[in-house]
C-alpha cells in the first residue's frame, strides 16, 4: 500500500465494496482496521522525516521526550517500557544508541543494584526540546486536521484500545503534573504514543 496515486481508486474503498458484497456484516471492521493499518504506515513516514535530522528514530524520540517529562531525569528502565508500551529489550537497544551518543546515562540503582536506570544527560534535554519543536512545527504529521478533529481520531482509537483491556483500570483520573516515578506504571500525556511507535509496528521498524 505504498506510493498510492492520490487520483486512483482508493483501495480501501474497494475492498469495502468486495467485503460489502461477500461479508456485509464485516465489511466495515475489515475497512477500519485497514484505515489504521495504512494511516500508520503514512504518519510514521511522515514523523520519521521530521525526526531524521535530529538524528532520531521516533523511538528514540519517546524515550527522550519520556526521560524529560520526569522531575529528576531519570527512570527506571523496566518502568520506561511499560510508559512506552514496548518490550524490555526494545528500551534497551534504544537507550543503549542514545547512551552512545552521550544523550542518556545509565547505572544501578542506589536503592536497589538490580534496577538500572536512565538518566537524561543535558545534550539529551536539548534534543528532545529542539525535536518536539520541529514536531510541534509539523502537526505530529496531521498538518490540515483541525484540534477538533484530531480530538475524534484519539476518542476513536481509544474505543478500540478499551475493547482490547490496553487501558488501566484508573483510566479517568489525569494527572497534569510532570511525570514521576512512583506513578506506578500510570502512562503519561505523549501524543499518540504508542498508536505510532515503531515496536507497534511491523518488524522490520522495530528499534
Amino acid at each position: 500500500m505504498t506510493g498510492q496515486n492520490p487520483h486512483s481508486l482508493d483501495p480501501i474503498a474497494e475492498a469495502h465494496r468486495q467485503w460489502s458484497a461477500r461479508w456485509p456484516g464485516h465489511a466495515d471492521q475489515m475497512a477500519a482496521v485497514t484505515s489504521v493499518m495504512r494511516a500508520q504506515q503514512l504518519l510514521l513516514s511522515r514523523i520519521e522525516a521530521v525526526l531524521k535530522p535530529f538524528g532520531l528514530t521516533f523511538a528514540a524520540y519517546e524515550a527522550l521526550r519520556l526521560l524529560a517529562f520526569t522531575r529528576t531525569g531519570t527512570l527506571p528502565m523496566g518502568k520506561m517500557g511499560e510508559r512506552l508500551m514496548v518490550h524490555a529489550a526494545s528500551v534497551t537497544n534504544v537507550i543503549g544508541r542514545l547512551e552512545r551518543r552521550g544523550l542518556v546515562g545509565r547505572g544501578p540503582s542506589p536503592a536497589d543494584r538490580r534496577v538500572v536506570l536512565a538518566t537524561i544527560t543535558a545534550d539529551g534535554r536539548a534534543l528532545a526540546e529542539a525535536a518536539t519543536a520541529a514536531l510541534h512545527e509539523a502537526d505530529f504529521g496531521l498538518p490540515g486536521l483541525s484540534p477538533a478533529q484530531a480530538s475524534a481520531i484519539t476518542g476513536a482509537l481509544r474505543a478500540v484500545r478499551a475493547s482490547a483491556g490496553d487501558l488501566p483500570p484508573d483510566d479517568d483520573l489525569v494527572d497534569d503534573g510532570p511525570v514521576d516515578e512512583s506513578l506506578d506504571g500510570r502512562l503519561p500525556e505523549v501524543p499518540l504514543n504508542g498508536v505510532l511507535s515503531p515496536e507497534n509496528a511491523s518488524p522490520e521498524n522495530a528499534r
